[in-house]
């Protein structure tokens, strides 16, 4: 694809892209609340249901590093249509999926089809728009790829409630139909090449990372390693990632290059883009069972609360993209984003059971600007230099970090939830006796005491909520750690050249 005359920006180009991005990442999101309905619908236990999100996600993650292979061998405005027109189709097959097998089915399919739409989104942009107006561009890209999954819970909860789950899958239909008329009319064909298939890497990376998600989605559910079959997946995920890397290290042309990990940068970026994943995802991914089930929020009301985070997103993005990058140093505003997120996690884990609306929607708005703030100064510093040609490989591996640092943070926060529960209910159990003084004062309005079978009951249940408050506190300020723990990487990063502005983020 040739580069635009200097100065000039296509925003036909723009919305395509966008809309193209927002297709995977809203859906990143949307079908998480249909879950439990669609569960009811096909008699599905809890185990089998989350099928539905991981066949899409361990496809997504397989293909997602070959972006740079197909395009190269296809080309750009082949492999984008194709991606969109496929995606839209399988979301429609989910729609209509008649049992449990062929959700699930469709679902893999989609995230094949899903897995090109981000890394080429955003080197289709790093391409079509000269280097003064990047951070401008990517601005509005990110306004859209930021904006969409942390809304997607809303959208879903109104659908699913007012509708039927089956919408959150037709839903997908008019976004696709427009970025497909955009595309076609505006989008260029470019330049292909005669790649050789290289079989043997491929199978090694799809063993390595499909059976490593594998490991992150339903470790917990099968109690980890007391699981034969994820002793099994773990082994040949290892297995598969070690022959992986010493195949590519012999390798003249592999399907994915590993090489980009020696720039400094590309390499830093990708461990603080993980991080801050893991600590953005994990705590999102807690939120919506943390109101429910724990404060009894309504499904609508929760889905509310991510409003605020997604307005306050968009605002720091477009903020970010069009002013701030071009007057700070983007190590210094990535790191801020980082500590807002940080914050953000600690205001979450200073809650109590009395908690109203907008004591949950302050820290989401808060995690908001520092996804702002994160995005738009990471692209700068990972993608610096990086060559125009690589951009489809350095981006796919780039999206690939952030989707397991997304995989592991959702991992790590069931786990925590679940075992904190565990020890938590344990040690108050030994405290709460019926010889506690505490015990007994709280009991006394209700003419109970705690030797009484009503009374044990009722303390029972508190001891049950507060030890499941704790441990959910407890996981909000891990995470607001972590993200205080990856900020100094970011200043081992080399500064980017005077002048350069955003170029590639990561959604």
């Amino acid at each position: 694809m040739t580069s635009p005359a200097a100065g000039h920006i296509n925003p036909v180009i723009v919305v395509a892209v966008v809309l193209s991005a927002i297709l995977e990442v809203l859906d990143s999101t949307i079908v998480n609340v249909a879950l439990p309905h669609i569960q009811a619908a096909f008699g599905a236990t809890t185990d089998q249901a989350t099928w539905i999100l991981t066949s899409y996600i361990v496809s997504a993650v397989v293909v997602m590093p070959l972006t740079g292979f197909v395009a190269r061998r296809v080309g750009r405005r082949r492999l984008i249509l194709t991606a969109v027109t496929g995606f839209a189709t399988m979301s429609v097959m989910c729609g209509l999926s008649w049992s449990l097998e062929t959700i699930v089915a469709f679902r893999l399919a989609q995230g094949m089809f899903g897995a090109f739409l981000i890394p080429l989104s955003q080197s289709i942009l790093f391409d079509a728009y000269p280097r003064e107006k990047r951070g401008q561009a990517m601005a509005v890209f990110g306004l859209g790829v930021v904006v969409a999954p942390v809304l997607g819970p809303t959208v879903g909860a109104i659908l699913t409630e007012y509708f039927s789950w089956r919408m959150v899958f037709f839903v997908n239909l008019p976004v696709a139909a427009m970025a497909l008329l955009l595309l076609a009319g505006e989008l260029p064909d470019d330049e292909t090449e005669e790649v050789r298939i290289d079989w043997k890497g491929l199978a090694l990376l799809a063993i390595g990372i499909g059976c490593l998600q594998f490991v992150l989605d339903q470790g917990e559910t099968k109690d980890w390693l007391s699981s034969r079959v994820i002793q099994v997946a773990l082994i040949a995920s290892v297995l598969g990632a070690v022959g992986f890397i010493i195949h590519v290290l012999t390798t003249e042309k592999p399907v994915v290059d590993l090489r980009f990990f020696a720039d400094r940068n590309f390499a830093l970026c990708n461990l603080v883009i993980a991080g801050f994943a893991i600590s953005l995802f994990g705590g999102i991914a807690i939120l919506p069972t943390f109101v429910q089930n724990l404060l009894d929020y309504p499904v609508i009301t929760s889905g509310h609360l991510f409003i605020p985070r997604g307005v306050a997103a968009g605002l720091s993005m477009v903020l970010t993209g069009a002013v701030l990058v071009t007057r700070f140093d983007p190590r210094v505003l990535a790191g801020l984003g980082m500590l807002l997120t940080a914050v953000s996690n600690f205001m979450m884990g200073a809650l109590n059971m009395d908690a109203g609306f907008w004591e949950l929607a302050w820290p989401g708005a808060v995690s908001g600007l520092g996804m702002g703030l994160v995005f738009v100064p990471m692209s700068i510093l990972a993608f610096e230099s990086i060559s125009k040609s690589r951009q489809d490989e350095a981006s796919g591996l780039f999206n690939v970090t952030r989707q397991l640092g997304s995989s592991v943070g959702i991992s790590l926060v069931g786990t925590w939830v679940v075992r904190g529960l565990q020890t938590n209910t344990a040690v108050l159990s030994q405290n709460v006796t019926p010889y506690n003084p505490a015990a007994q004062a709280y009991l006394a309005p209700l003419n109970l005491t705690p030797d009484s079978a009503q009374g044990a009951a009722i303390l029972g249940q508190e001891i049950a909520q507060q030890a499941e408050l704790i441990s959910y506190l407890t996981v909000f300020n891990n995470l607001g750690l972590l993200a205080l723990a990856t900020i100094p990487l970011l200043f081992f990063c080399k500064a980017p050249k005077p002048g350069t502005q955003a170029s590639v983020p990561a959604h």
